[in-house]
């Protein structure tokens, strides 16, 4: 992902972020009645840019204590880096493996997530997302987005092979120590990590003398924090396949707005998309007639597992299983450029004419 950022003084506060893979959110800060102007950094981590804004403060220890925070995850959550916990773990198949107490929370919350979405979501996935390997194909691919040779497309007897080996059961869990019953398979936590990540940055954030704002991006992952009542984020959400442009804005406060869309990583063979939301079913990209999903709601670990989850169950059924959610609300894109809100979505705007909300 690429960043870049301008800061603007206007009247309104108005942040626009959009959440893309490889051209990341531009954000446009607005402020007002804040004593000093706001502290930006951004880092390349967790294999995509941070950006992380705080505002009413000169000092720039808070930030920097974020990023601590940030690659003390990483190297516990990593599946590339081989001494991180979770690489340990899948490479001990059928031993109990000693783990940091921060790895131990973040897989019950795996486990709990797969168990509520039926396997929809599953941390063992990590064999058949190394097997399509879309994020470093989508790297190679040309300007429309072709990649055209069917050779990167794996043979469906090697995706069938891994797909028995995707259970969250696989992972045993003893104390303060993990073990993955199956050599076979992988856990990758990619699909929630983020968000527990930003859920533990704010919870550092508010135990700081910071009493106005901040806003923390992590590659498209969004978290606010807003300790004063009167104050709001305008998130601006994506267009699909149009980086730098958005279909509208929505407003929040101390909220996590989480997108997973098949515009974010994909190529193309034969004109056809193959995105990086995998069917744990199937072992192929998920096929329905969404483009993207956005979820809203407080913790942000929630919203990062939810996001792929609900993608998965399509519009229908991903709408009816939101709405039964407390403080959970969604924003559904689908195909033919209808744009479908749950019912507790109130401060939503849509700004591209080309769409239509249903």
């Amino acid at each position: 992902m690429k960043h870049s950022k301008k800061v603007v003084s206007l009247t309104l506060i108005t942040i626009f972020l959009l959440v893309i893979t490889f051209t990341i959110s531009k954000y446009i800060y607005e402020e007002k009645n804040l004593s000093t102007k706001p502290i930006t950094k951004s880092n390349f981590s967790l294999d995509t840019i941070i950006t992380i804004t705080v505002y009413n403060t000169e000092d720039e220890k808070y930030i920097n204590k974020c990023f601590e925070i940030i690659n003390k995850y990483d190297n516990l959550f990593s599946v590339s880096k081989k001494n991180s916990d979770i690489s340990k773990i899948n490479n001990n198949p059928n031993q109990f493996v000693h783990v940091n107490s921060d790895t131990i929370e973040l897989l019950k919350y795996s486990i709990k997530a797969a168990k509520d979405t039926n396997g929809l979501f599953d941390p063992t996935i990590g064999k058949l997302t190394d097997l399509w390997d879309i994020s470093d194909k989508a790297k190679k691919t040309d300007a429309t987005g072709n990649l055209d040779d069917k050779k990167n497309i794996p043979p469906s007897q090697k995706i069938n092979s891994l797909l028995s080996h995707i259970n969250y059961e696989n992972i045993k869990i003893k104390n303060n120590s993990v073990k993955l019953s199956d050599s076979n398979s992988k856990i990758d936590l990619g699909g929630i990590a983020k968000g527990y990540i930003a859920d533990k940055l704010k919870e550092y954030l508010n135990t700081t003398s910071l009493h106005e704002r901040a806003i923390i991006n992590l590659g498209g992952n969004i978290l606010t924090i807003n300790k004063k009542k009167s104050s709001e984020f305008n998130i601006g959400i994506q267009k699909p396949f149009s980086p730098n442009t958005t279909i509208g804005s929505l407003r929040v406060s101390n909220k996590s707005v989480v997108t997973s869309g098949i515009y974010e990583r994909f190529f193309k063979c034969d004109n056809k998309i193959y995105h990086h939301i995998l069917s744990t079913s199937n072992g192929y990209p998920v096929e329905n007639n969404l483009e993207g999903v956005t979820i809203i709601t407080k913790k942000s670990t929630t919203a990062d597992a939810l996001s792929t989850s609900v993608f998965t169950m399509g519009l229908h059924d991903g709408k009816k299983y939101i709405e039964n959610l407390k403080n959970v609300e969604a924003i559904f894109i689908t195909k033919d450029k209808k744009i479908y809100l749950t019912k507790g979505v109130k401060n939503f705007k849509l700004t591209d004419n080309t769409y239509t909300l249903s």
